[in-house]
């Protein structure tokens, strides 16, 4: 068997606390060699780190010939047009959902990407985490017979000044919390129910003085009348991460995602046949989180197989839609 030793070389665009957690988890297949942002000494205090170039112009970047991969950590307002050109550039690309500020702003990419040989990965990372693995894994084994409902929340407590940041202001990120936090809860809801059909659901600012919302809340059913009821939360005071996945044959109940959000823990509630109290078995992850090498590795992956990317545009457009469906019905319509 051959093995491929490719190289990949890495540009990353936008180097934040996101960028800088891209870097970092390259692996021994990804080369970081040029670094962009429009704080110049963000790009240059990175690329020092890994002796890579830097740029204050991302199409500087882009222009590099030897760039197998472009990772877009951007602002909302500058993913599409950055990702629309590394790709019309011959890059494959690993962008940062919500990868564009509306799903309009996606449909010149995915025309493109008809007549491109390039790949597109969105930074869903946390369908890579432990728990969500091990989750995933259970479901497709069929031990919870079909499912019928998902419940999730997620939120963490902002911070003095949060009202005044770039996700405060709709003309850079295109919404709040919704579009924030949110697009992690409905790409896992997908990704375990599939496709949904009816969408209904209420963002709201509650706390925070600003033009976004700091609450949405979603009611998402599938053809099959499965339910995801999700939560997504800036005053929710400690940070929270919690998943519950119902099945005619038992639970699974995903706690945590390491750090400030606690213990990774996920807890499989097996129901008997003669009901009463479930078999339990729980797993904990007190590790660090290797979600963003996970998903970079099968990234490269997709690249060396030709494979189409599992976390795909498709899966940000079609998240993107639900939450405008949101924002419309709640008088939050922030798209350009």
């Amino acid at each position: 068997m051959t093995i491929d030793t490719h190289l990949f070389k890495v540009g990353i665009i936008g180097c934040g606390l996101i960028g800088q957690k891209r870097a970092n988890a390259l692996g021994a297949a990804g080369q970081l060699i040029a670094c962009a942002d429009v704080a110049i000494d963000k790009a240059v205090a990175l690329a020092n780190r890994f002796d890579a170039r830097s740029f204050s112009d991302w199409k500087d970047l882009i222009s590099i010939n030897e760039i197998d991969i472009v990772i877009v950590s951007t602002l909302h307002d500058s993913l599409a047009e950055i990702t629309l050109a590394a790709v019309n550039a011959g890059k494959n690309v690993l962008v940062e959902k919500p990868a564009a500020k509306t799903s309009a702003e996606l449909e010149a990419i995915l025309l493109a990407l008809q007549k491109s040989n390039s790949k597109v990965h969105v930074g869903f990372n946390h369908r890579y985490h432990r728990a969500l693995r091990k989750s995933k894994e259970i479901v497709l084994s069929g031990a919870l017979g079909e499912l019928m409902f998902i419940r999730a929340r997620y939120g963490h407590g902002a911070r003095l000044g949060y009202e005044k940041e770039w996700r405060a202001d709709p003309k850079l990120s295109g919404g709040g919390e919704l579009i924030d936090q949110g697009p992690h809860l409905i790409d896992l809801s997908r990704w375990f129910l599939g496709d949904f059909s009816e969408i209904d659901g209420f963002a709201n600012t509650f706390y925070w003085d600003m033009p976004v919302d700091d609450n949405g809340f979603m009611l998402l059913k599938t053809p099959k009348k499965q339910v995801a009821f999700l939560h997504a939360s800036c005053t929710e005071w400690k940070n929270l991460f919690s998943m519950e996945i119902y099945g005619r044959g038992g639970k699974l109940d995903i706690t945590g995602l390491g750090g400030s959000y606690g213990l990774e823990r996920l807890t499989y509630y097996k129901m008997l046949p003669q009901m009463g109290p479930p078999e339990t078995t729980s797993w904990e992850y007190p590790m660090g989180d290797d979600s963003w090498a996970i998903e970079m590795a099968e990234f490269y992956d997709d690249i060396r197989l030709d494979r189409a990317p599992s976390a795909s545009l498709n899966d940000a457009y079609h998240a993107l839609k639900i939450i405008e469906k949101i924002y419309k019905d709640s008088g939050y319509d922030h798209r350009a």
